[in-house]
């Protein structure tokens, strides 16, 4: 038999044996997942090229409400994005009274190093909650995690809500709790005291995922360790690697743009420990009130920065101040945020929604779709925009898209079964 001949008789098997090869790589785990990220990367770029990155868009000046002064209101300037600079004045918060610690720290602390977990595709969420659980000696990945709360790998972010929620209902033998505005010295008491900490701080692409991209995104890091003599943090990175060091200027920087949130996972024997070091941040509105006082200092002592501003709006939200909240998201706009900023906050959409700024909430929860066309978030607040621009239909279908990227999205469900009986 000729080789013609045995092409002929044999191609068959051998297509069959080759599709079986192709399709056994694409089901394994690890190299379905690259795959899938491969896609994602290129979908976006195309994405990119179709829809060109602009900057953040500005306040529509039509719509700037600007609030009338109050008789205790302590004055900052802002300016508005309309034709002529006005004068806005925020309502006076109490300044928090610094609390005495006698007790010194160590100068260098180290504590153990739980299990590594390397991130998978938009997963350091999961991957470093399940680092600061293996802390405590809990069995699980990332995987356990984002199973339940992040089922879609597409879903490019975890809140600190999420994660709070996974580790209430999923190792509740562990305490848990996150609180804004930190600083420094807090992680160091914190991991003196045994308790390492979590933070979402700001991470930096090495490649461009569209024309013109900033690279700028959210990212948790797993600190457990610091030498003030070298001035660094040691901590645990889903991404970069396990005990990498860190400047602690470089960590300030990165994690003001998350408003300083920390999370603090610990065992129930801790809480007395973590109470004393918090004092009054360990009450939520005061901790909110403290945050607050900061983000408005630091709009006074670096008015550029765009930081600054957005946290003094996103805490202005937490107090349903919108209309306040609404003129710092202002002027953070009119600075300019980064371009994926609404794919991890979004005060925004709720302070424009609260303050009748249709418009605007539209602009940016469109802006945000563009960059992140699966924000169910996103998705959700542009549904609650449309229904009160008077199309209900519309709503709808924005709710349901909300629902598929993030299943069980109880906002998005309310919001469904809201607009359906009204």
């Amino acid at each position: 038999m000729n080789s013609k001949q045995l092409i002929k008789k044999f191609w068959p098997a051998a297509i069959v044996v080759a599709l079986v090869l192709i399709i056994g790589v694409f089901l394994t785990p690890g190299m379905q997942s690259r795959l899938l990220w491969r896609w994602e990367v290129v979908r976006t770029y195309v994405n990119g090229v179709i829809h060109p990155v602009s900057p953040i868009p500005t306040a529509n000046p039509g719509s700037i409400t600007l609030i009338a002064p109050q008789p205790t209101a302590t004055q900052i300037g802002i300016t508005a994005t309309a034709s002529t600079t006005q004068s806005t004045q925020f309502p006076t918060q109490a300044t928090a009274e610094p609390t005495s610690n006698p007790t010194a720290i160590p100068q260098t602390v180290i504590l153990d190093t739980p299990p590594y977990e390397k991130q998978d595709i938009n997963n350091c969420g999961p991957a470093t909650l399940a680092m600061y659980l293996r802390y405590y000696g809990w069995k699980g990945d990332q995987f356990t995690i984002s199973d339940v709360i992040k089922p879609i790998a597409q879903d490019r972010n975890v809140n600190v809500e999420e994660l709070d929620y996974y580790t209430k209902n999923y190792a509740g033998w562990l305490q848990t709790i996150y609180r804004v505005g930190g600083d420094l010295e807090l992680i160091k008491k914190l991991l003196a005291a045994g308790v390492p900490v979590m933070i979402e701080e700001t991470f930096h692409f090495d490649e461009n995922f569209w024309p013109n991209d900033d690279r700028w995104a959210g990212h948790y890091l797993l600190i457990n360790g610091y030498d003030d003599q070298n001035r660094k943090f040691l901590g645990q990175d889903s991404f970069a690697g396990e005990n990498k060091w860190f400047d602690y200027d470089l960590i300030d920087r990165q994690w003001q743009a998350f408003n300083r949130v920390y999370i603090l996972v610990y065992l129930p024997e801790q809480e007395a420990t973590i109470q004393a070091i918090l004092g009054d941040n360990w009450d939520v509105d005061k901790n909110r009130q403290n945050a607050l006082d900061i983000a408005k200092q630091e709009t006074e002592s670096d008015p550029q920065n765009v930081y600054a501003w957005f946290n003094l709006g996103s805490n202005y939200v937490y107090f349903d101040e919108n209309n306040f909240a609404t003129q710092a998201y202002d002027k953070a706009r009119q600075i300019g945020w980064p371009q994926r900023m609404l794919r991890y906050q979004f005060g925004p959409f709720l302070a424009y929604f609260h303050s009748l700024r249709t418009d605007d909430l539209m602009s940016l929860v469109d802006y945000a779709l563009e960059r992140t066309p699966n924000s169910e978030e996103a998705l959700l607040w542009k549904g609650w925009g449309l229904y009160r621009l008077g199309d209900k239909q519309k709503a709808i279908e924005s709710f349901q898209a909300a629902l598929a990227a993030h299943p069980n999205y109880l906002d998005a469900q309310y919001a469904l079964d809201y607009v359906n009986q009204n």
